[in-house]
């Protein structure tokens, strides 16, 4: 039900093997830091413009434009072609693929994505997947620590999915869209080629190919004189 191949193209990704014997696609998360360390090679094969940070223990490949005012603390494995925008933030334990936009003021930590990802504007990417070509909105959110700081767990079809994880934010299969200044909270699962409209709240499984939006009443009255 929750199987990696069910969310994600993995030969969209060079670290396929992260996700080898997994049973439920968030168990990838813990695993992360481990195969950055005995996996990464430090280099750096991109294009720098100005004065980024660009920590020790990190991998850019050829064709990756690092604009000024990126902070890349790593351990971060980052792909080909990629665009990082000035005030990315890329915290620790994070991989990138090729050809994915790494936006102004957008967060990422402990995080997996894909091939072809979009991350544009004022973003969070914490303890999260987002899948082949995934993208977000300016502002979208993808909330990945309860305000009780107890294990996330996962409703559907009438069970209970105990995750034991106490930081899991968004599997987003492939393709997957979610709109301006959205919130998914901790542990949502976003099917293939599902659509979250902006400013929606979702919490919870969207199943592949559907829709969810917020709707919402706007009210126009009178401006009163004087007022």
């Amino acid at each position: 039900m929750f199987s990696p191949g069910a969310y994600l193209d993995l030969q969209q990704t060079a670290h396929a093997s992260l996700f080898d014997g997994i049973e439920h696609v968030w168990e990838v998360l813990p695993r992360i830091g481990g195969y950055l360390r005995d996996n990464l090679r430090p280099a750096n094969h991109g294009r720098v413009l100005g004065q980024p940070y660009i920590g020790e223990n990190v991998f850019i490949g050829e064709g990756t434009e690092i604009d000024p005012g990126v902070v890349i603390k790593g351990p971060a494995w980052i792909g080909a072609n990629c665009q990082l925008r000035p005030g990315a933030y890329i915290r620790d334990n994070v991989i990138i693929g090729d050809g994915c936009v790494i936006g102004n003021s957008c967060e990422f930590k402990n995080c997996i994505l894909f091939n072809g990802c979009q991350v544009p504007h004022f973003s969070y990417v914490g303890d999260s997947v987002m899948g082949y070509k995934a993208h977000l909105g300016a502002g979208v959110i993808l909330s990945n620590f309860k305000l009780d700081g107890t294990n996330i767990s996962i409703p559907h079809d009438g069970k209970i999915f105990h995750t034991g994880l106490r930081k899991f934010g968004a599997i987003l299969g492939d393709r997957a869209e979610v709109g301006c200044n959205a919130v998914l909270n901790p542990g949502s699962i976003i099917g293939r080629r599902s659509i979250i409209y902006s400013g929606a709240q979702w919490r919870g499984v969207l199943p592949e190919s559907s829709v969810a939006k917020t709707v919402l009443r706007t009210q126009v009255v009178e401006r009163r004189s004087g007022t």
